[in-house]
């Protein structure tokens, strides 16, 4: 079966690897069954466990067996592991750095990455994205923001440019910004008020 290549990190297999690599990178303490890497990373389970068992052949990843389930971490003693997960966490582990840092931000009713790297990761083709534009649905606080944009800029090692805008502005039709993203790949981050604002989850 033909693999598609990675979108955003070309030295990868297939973005099903960046994405599994990257949920597990950005909290290498954490275990997930293969079933929640299939929800995590939207695909088939035939798909995840080739790659599971490749990155474990590799060394990257470790597994282990507990009854039936199938326990995968990542292995952060490879050596390759740091520099690896600079390339992952910059590119597939985006959402994943973004929610960490935005989520349970007061006055924050939904979070979006859009611009280059959105389209990046949603299959189209491009240059490596220079920063990460991140919108701010609701009425969070400027400075609390930008301390988010801040910590999640420094995980990733892009600028992180954060943009707020009412939920009001998000309903309606006549903000150019607004309706450009619209028109454009888009990732959903998280959504406390689905489905008012029509966004689903990616």
């Amino acid at each position: 079966m033909k693999v598609n290549p990675s979108s955003l990190a070309p030295m990868l297999r297939s973005d099903t690897q960046g994405r599994i690599l990257a949920r597990l990178m950005t909290d290498p303490s954490q275990r997930y069954t293969l079933t929640d890497l299939v929800r995590c990373v939207d695909s088939s389970m035939p798909t995840v466990m080739r790659e599971v068992g490749r990155a474990e052949a590799s060394g990257i990843l470790t597994t282990e067996k507990i009854g039936p389930i199938r326990l995968v971490k990542a292995n952060p003693t490879h050596p390759l592991y740091d520099a690896l997960s600079q390339i992952v966490l910059t590119t597939y582990g985006v959402p994943a750095i973004i929610q960490s840092e935005f989520d349970g931000l007061v006055g924050a009713s939904a979070v979006i990455i859009f611009g280059s790297w959105a389209h990046l990761y949603n299959g189209d083709a491009g240059r490596s994205p220079n920063d990460i534009d991140v919108l701010i649905i609701g009425s969070p606080s400027r400075e609390l923001v930008d301390a988010a944009a801040d910590r999640a800029e420094k995980k990733i090692g892009l600028p992180v440019q954060a943009t707020i805008r009412s939920v009001e502005n998000w309903k309606e039709d006549n903000d150019p910004f607004i309706n450009g993203i619209k028109s454009k790949p888009f990732t959903v981050v998280f959504n406390t008020e689905e489905p008012a604002l029509g966004l689903a989850l990616d």
